[in-house]
């Protein structure tokens, strides 16, 4: 098993408020003081994405089942109410970060059962695109060692009476399974990926960078613009990494506005956008599309381009973001790969809270 790559920046945000019922006292304490994990969390919905599933229970029925097999002490660590509200972070369902823990326990660790960690799996895999599963072990593996050795779980609610909400979290990482509880909302809320393939400075290109194909496709995209469509989409200043609320209808987005592009340059974005939503199951690719269409579609986004941070000054851009009324997809790529999104069906829906940066 690989070592996890050291990550200054992801570090120096880990968040690490906590809950006072966590563990015992000694435990608390030894936790704080290293300050290495956080009580908050975002949203998620899963579903069987494809055949090869379709033998496995659904991600939904599965988080059901562990419940179901938690003992009070479990409980009492993973679990949270529907709407409980932490001091700083406010209603923990929304909150998402770069590198952050909802609760202590590790999946790997002894405070879970071989049964219990074989069903998070399960569950994990069952909200990826099959065949994506691979491509996200990787991840896991250069960031922080593998599956289960950094990531956590919480739950809040109660499957199989009412809204419930399965949040996995940890470096580069917010996976969400709700059932459709989150109204209104992709993903069940704000989530979070990324990739430091090639240590914590990527070199140009992102060599063994899962992610980094998004990024080349939107650049084909760039390369399609004219003169004075690229000098529209060119942006300067980056925003602040974590800076993904909703502007509206009314807002001036940075960037192009995609309406303006031709016909062949709007259906190669079309391509960008099924490759974002693409490591996800059907389901949720779904509703991100369902989402976008009730806010006009991409005709209603603009396409940003960033200069700053461009690594090795190769005009290849490291950072872009697709922005609409309510859909945000932030892609920073500089020093290594961070991308944050935020989709729902209309600017009304707040989601409240993102961590700093």
């Amino acid at each position: 098993m690989s070592q996890p790559r050291p990550c200054p920046d992801c570090d120096a945000e880990l968040i690490v408020p906590r809950r006072t019922f966590l563990k015992s006292s000694a435990l608390a304490g030894a936790a704080l003081a290293g300050g290495g994990f956080i009580s908050a969390l975002p949203n998620f919905a899963i579903a069987a994405d494809a055949p090869a599933a379709a033998a496995k229970p659904a991600p939904e029925s599965l988080v059901k089942l562990l419940y179901e097999t938690f003992t009070p002490k479990q409980k009492e660590t993973l679990c949270f109410d529907w709407d409980h509200q932490h001091p700083k972070f406010g209603l923990l369902r929304t909150y998402v970060a770069n590198n952050w823990n909802i609760t202590e326990p590790s999946i790997n660790d002894d405070f879970f059962t071989k049964d219990q960690r074989k069903m998070v799996r399960d569950i994990f895999t069952g909200i990826i695109n099959p065949e994506w599963v691979k491509k996200i072990d990787k991840q896991l593996e250069d960031d922080a060692g593998g599956f289960g050795n950094q990531q956590s779980i919480a739950l809040f609610g109660t499957p199989g009476s009412g809204k419930y909400e399965f949040v996995m979290t940890g470096r580069h990482m917010t996976l969400r399974c709700d059932g459709d509880s989150a109204e209104h909302v992709a993903f069940g809320g704000p989530i979070f990926y990324g990739h430091a393939a090639d240590g914590f400075n990527e070199k140009p290109g992102h060599p063994g960078n899962v992610f980094w194909p998004q990024a080349q496709a939107a650049n084909k995209v760039y390369e399609m613009l004219d003169e004075k469509q690229r000098a529209e989409s060119l942006q300067a200043k980056l925003p602040r990494e974590q800076s993904v609320a909703f502007q509206g209808s009314k807002a001036k987005l940075p960037g192009i506005a995609v309406k303006e592009l031709s016909s062949d340059q709007q259906a190669e974005l079309q391509k960008v956008l099924t490759l974002l939503i693409e490591p996800y199951r059907q389901s949720e690719r779904d509703e991100v599309v369902n989402c976008l269409k009730k806010q006009g579609g991409l005709e209603s986004c603009a396409l940003a381009f960033y200069s700053d941070g461009d690594i090795g000054s190769d005009k290849v851009w490291d950072n872009w973001r697709l922005e609409g009324p309510a859909f945000v997809w932030y892609f920073r790529g500089t020093p290594h790969v961070h991308v944050w999104v935020n989709v729902a069906d209309d600017p009304a829906v707040v989601t409240n809270s993102i961590a700093k940066a």
